[in-house]
């Protein structure tokens, strides 16, 4: 598998893809939520990740403990994450935010503005979360104007939440219909597994909805599973890689591991071999 040829352009990482078929594979930084931000990106690099996936709640640096790096960095924080990503080799592509932009509707358009002002100045491709339906008429003129995609998220089907319905396929679907096509998902396939769904058969009938993959594997088909290295628990990852070719899936994926393991580093690793073995074999 090649490598992407990369440039730097206006202070933002531009990937030139060498390789039509390849993967962008990367790690989801809430994986080194223990660190700061500028260790998740070096982390990324020592377990052979390409790209990262930000959350916008963890701290900036070990010299900055207090600073958390969100949509309100500084142009400084902006451009020390850029240049660590740059030293690394590793490309930003996505940030997760959670739904306080959306608390104060007083507030509503300046903040979910501050977002996407945001990920332009670091070069996403993409924010990811899972914002009120409500206001998904703002966030789609957002997209446009910005020309940054969105990605909507799914978490575990929760028994005590019967409110939560972002599990639901057939409810994502509606949620996207007739929008924009750069208002897609952001697939949890663990998260997949611990509703009860085939991971696989979902990505086959979102088709290129699927924007960017969350991959993880979980040892049983319930709320809470525990995460385990790609290939060792019960999430069918071979078929969701081939399902991901069948659809003709040209986003990235990042691997996210809630455990908290003793070798966490280790697992992570032995996560992107697997990945780039089977997405070779198929």
């Amino acid at each position: 598998m090649t490598r992407a040829v990369a440039g730097w352009l206006m202070g933002g990482f531009v990937a030139l893809t060498a390789a039509a078929d390849e993967l962008q594979l990367g790690v989801q930084a809430y994986s080194f939520r223990h660190l700061t931000v500028l260790e998740a990106i070096e982390r990324t690099q020592a377990v052979g990740g390409q790209v990262i996936e930000f959350f916008l709640w963890q701290k900036l640096a070990p010299d900055q403990p207090n600073v958390v790096f969100n949509e309100r960095a500084s142009p400084e924080q902006i451009t020390r994450v850029q240049e660590r990503l740059r030293a690394c080799g590793v490309r930003a592509v996505s940030a997760y935010f959670n739904n306080s932009a959306f608390a104060d509707r007083t507030q509503l358009e300046a903040n979910v503005r501050r977002l996407f002002e945001f990920a332009r100045a670091m070069g996403l491709k993409a924010l990811t979360g899972e914002p009120p339906a409500e206001h998904l008429d703002l966030v789609e003129r957002m997209v446009r104007e910005y020309d940054i995609e969105l990605h909507v998220h799914n978490h575990p089907k929760n028994p005590s939440r019967p409110e939560y319905r972002n599990w639901d396929p057939e409810y994502l679907m509606s949620l996207v219909k007739d929008r924009d096509p750069r208002i897609g998902f952001s697939l949890d396939v663990g998260h997949l597994t611990r509703s009860g769904l085939r991971a696989a058969e979902v990505i086959r009938r979102m088709g290129p909805r699927v924007r960017s993959v969350h991959l993880k594997d979980v040892v049983e088909a319930s709320p809470g599973s525990k995460d385990v290295p790609l290939g060792r628990g019960v999430t069918d990852v071979a078929a969701v890689l081939q399902a991901l070719r069948e659809i003709g899936f040209k986003g990235y994926v990042v691997i996210e591991y809630e455990a908290q393991t003793p070798n966490l580093e280790e697992e992570i690793r032995e996560s992107v071999k697997f990945v780039r073995e089977h997405w070779k074999e198929n």
